[in-house]
């Protein structure tokens, strides 16, 4: 006879798949589909698929060939993955906002979110030590590319994941970058509607802007200017393209300072200002019961001594969101 499973309040947001690799870990991915396929696995008495995110107080039908094959298969004794102990601990003194389902942390630019054949020193690398009394590790549920520093959002629950992975998803997320570009934007503020795509060639993948191109858009308001040289634009992503934000502002005419890869010589001042990236996560604004959390992350690095260099002011009291009110 089949029986019925709840699924538990840890469990919310996990893939009814990996469910079932929790629970009845000799049960092959083929047998899986194919009791779903012919209706043998159920949810809440209707028909689904393995990659169904599931909800707490579920229902899930167990067919008879799994309870009676089911059983587990002798524990693994895999060493569990090094901690960068130097890395996490320079991390933890930089967390910008912590509770029992979030950990916030102001990401250096130079630092890779993971690893990769080249890269050996990583955040990913060094979340086993962020754990602070948790029985997991962080997890990540967006990303920072390489270069550019700020805020970097974790999760430290599966359930919170799921969460978090959803609300970016749907663009239920608000983020404010700042950025040094070449020249002078016109207008001061507007939007930029332009489409991209990604194209693979001799110096490997790169994104350009197309009018065939998947859309994005992007917000952006003039914040100061250093002459006709540069200026310091505060961005509003309101699509989640690849290097979005940086193609962009190439699209504009006014590259990102240090951005070689889409701005060429253009995106380059000069000494004394530094030729790496000039690109920072600001602000992120996240959905959570009670009320929207908002975190934002200083300069620090190469950008910090270029805004004392042109005079900016590095920590304005005005709330980073309000420029854009009613634009989202």
């Amino acid at each position: 006879m089949p029986r019925q499973q709840v699924v538990g309040p840890d469990e919310a947001g996990m893939r009814l798949d990996r469910w079932f690799r929790l629970h009845f870990p000799a049960l092959t991915h083929g047998r899986l589909e194919k009791l779903l396929r012919t209706g043998q696995v159920r949810i809440n008495g209707g028909r689904t698929k393995a990659s169904l995110r599931l909800e707490a107080g579920q229902m899930v039908r167990i067919p008879p060939p799994v309870t009676a094959d089911a059983s587990p298969p002798p524990p693994r004794r895999d060493k569990p993955p090094a901690v960068d102990d130097e890395l996490a601990a320079q991390l933890a003194g930089r967390i910008l906002y912590r509770d029992r389902h979030i950990l916030a942390l102001a990401k250096p630019a130079g630092l890779a979110v993971q690893g990769g054949s080249k890269t050996s020193r990583h955040l990913d690398g060094a979340l086993g030590g962020l754990r602070f009394g948790a029985d997991d590790a962080p997890r990540l549920v967006h990303r920072l590319d390489k270069d550019t520093g700020g805020v970097l959002l974790l999760a430290r629950d599966r359930k919170t994941a799921a969460e978090l992975t959803a609300a970016f998803r749907g663009r239920a997320v608000r983020k404010i970058y700042w950025a040094l570009v070449t020249g002078n934007p016109r207008p001061e503020a507007g939007r930029i509607n332009v489409g991209l795509h990604k194209v693979s060639g001799g110096q490997g993948q790169r994104v350009v802007a197309s009018d065939d191109g998947k859309r994005a858009v992007s917000l952006y308001r003039t914040e100061a200017r250093a002459g006709g040289r540069a200026t310091w634009l505060s961005l509003m992503p309101l699509s989640g393209r690849t290097h979005q934000l940086r193609v962009h502002c190439q699209a504009m005419g006014h590259p990102v300072v240090g951005d070689g890869k889409y701005g060429g010589r253009q995106a380059f001042l000069g000494d004394p200002v530094a030729g790496r990236l000039h690109l920072h996560a600001r602000a992120i604004e996240i959905p959570r019961p009670g009320g929207a959390l908002r975190i934002s992350a200083p300069l620090d690095g190469h950008m910090l001594e270029t805004w004392r260099f042109l005079g900016f002011e590095a920590e304005p009291k005005e709330d980073p969101f309000a420029a854009f009110e009613g634009q989202g």
